[in-house]
Formats: C-alpha cells, structure tokens, sequence
C-alpha cells in the first residue's frame, strides 16, 4: 500500500456513505494521532487501538452520526503540501478543519496558528 493515510479516510468515507457507526482499519501512530485530533474537534465520538494478535493492530472508530460530510487528502507521497501557519488553508471559511503534522505533533489548523507553528497539511474534514 503506497499511501496508508489516504486509505484511512477512504475507509471512513465509505463507513459514513453506507450509513455505519464504527469503522475498522491497521493501525500506526499517525493514525491514532489523526483520530485523536478528530476526536478533539468534535468529528468522531472515540477511538480505541485494538490488538488482534501481536502482527494485527488495528484502530476502531466510533463515528457520528452526521459530524463528516467531507473527508480530502491534502498531502500525498508523490506531491507533499508544506504551508507556513500563516498560510495554512481555512476550509469552508472556518467551518472545517485541516489536520497538520508538525514539528508540535498533529494537530488541528487552529492550533497551529494558535502556536504560530506550519507544517505538512495531511487533510481536510468538513
């Protein structure tokens, strides 16, 4: 798999368009971190790391019930999207949220103008 973020969101998406509540996709750190700032803006109710057996690790997400209407990769392997926190992108004027990795850690839009920090934008969620 070339772009495990991207397949993430994809299954997210999907979860939501079929109407489901939870979602089940492998695990790393930058997905947790993701879904921690999801669950810290509001989008998603929890999310827990599931250890299956010690080579299956996988993350399960409980999803609200109309909270996502839109999920974007940003950032992608072949083509990386850098922005400085004063040109870090307002999605839907403000109503969205991008989520950046930073030197900070992963954090929200309005956290890293908050910290005056930029970063790599990872996605947008509105």
């Amino acid at each position: 798999m070339t772009d495990p973020i991207a397949d993430m969101l994809t299954r997210m998406r999907n979860a939501i368009n079929a109407g489901h509540d939870r979602v089940e996709f492998p695990a790393s750190k930058l997905k947790a971190a993701i879904c921690k700032v999801m669950k810290d803006e509001g989008y998603i109710r929890s999310f827990k790391i599931i250890a299956k057996t010690e080579s299956d690790i996988r993350v399960k997400v409980l999803l609200k019930e109309n909270a996502i209407v839109g999920l974007e990769r940003v950032s992608k392997p072949g083509l990386r999207q850098y922005k400085g926190y004063k040109s870090v992108p307002r999605v839907i004027s403000g109503l969205g949220t991008s989520i950046l990795s930073t030197s900070k850690g992963v954090i929200s839009d309005r956290d890293a103008r908050k910290e005056k920090v930029g970063g790599e934008v990872i996605c947008n969620i509105w």
